[in-house]
């Protein structure tokens, strides 16, 4: 059977930043179901008090692109954008604990945290448009953060992946990655993460 995953001459990837903006904007505006998030999730420590809430999606996904940019415009927002022919079609989150603290309050992660590192990265989340999945773009991407990772001064990188879906048909879907995708980049298992009623996850680790 033929390798469903396209040459890597088929990707190019770009750092998020204000010149991609537009690009990031495209991405997630296709109706793909991270219209509303848009990759806000993570930088948030907790979920919003309940008289923060908003009625629909779209109400929601105006605010969320509103605080994306801006973090966008302060430096403190990364991830990387792959492109085929020239459009976005895949998307990496990275960043810092700093930037990406919701990770420190859940509580999976109690007792996880690793002691007296200078630098901590996260990678929390992944996002390919459908008609590209399993075709080697979210691999571009991780590959590409990890670059950007090391092109700023390395440091203990962490990621969140799943290890297996628990019911359901959600395997192509998976935003935070898989296991095996981050064997091949060099990351090794450290615990459980616990999961959703559809999923489980673990904690991986490498040092750049």
């Amino acid at each position: 059977m033929p390798s469903q995953h396209a040459p890597a001459s088929a990707y190019t990837t770009r750092e998020l930043s204000l010149k991609t903006w537009p690009d990031f904007v495209r991405l997630f505006s296709q109706g793909s179901g991270w219209d509303f998030c848009q990759c806000m999730h993570f930088h948030r420590p907790r979920s919003l008090p309940k008289e923060q809430w908003l009625r629909t999606r779209a109400e929601r996904g105006a605010r969320n692109r509103r605080q994306k940019r801006a973090l966008v415009e302060h430096g403190c927002a990364h991830g990387i954008l792959v492109y085929a022919k020239g459009e976005p079609v895949g998307w990496c989150q990275y960043g810092l604990r700093e930037e990406l603290p919701r990770i420190d309050n859940k509580r999976a992660y109690k007792g996880l945290a690793p002691d007296k590192v200078e630098k901590l990265w996260r990678i929390t989340c992944f996002a390919v448009l459908r008609p590209h999945r399993q075709r080697g773009v979210a691999s571009t991407a991780l590959g590409a953060a990890l670059e950007s990772i090391r092109r700023k001064g390395g440091g203990l990188v962490e990621a969140y992946p799943i290890t297996r879906w628990l019911s359901g048909t959600f395997g192509n879907e998976s935003t935070h990655g898989t296991r095996s995708m981050f064997v091949k980049a060099g990351f090794k298992p450290v615990a459980p993460f616990g999961g959703t009623r559809f999923s489980s996850h673990v904690l991986m680790r490498r040092t750049i």
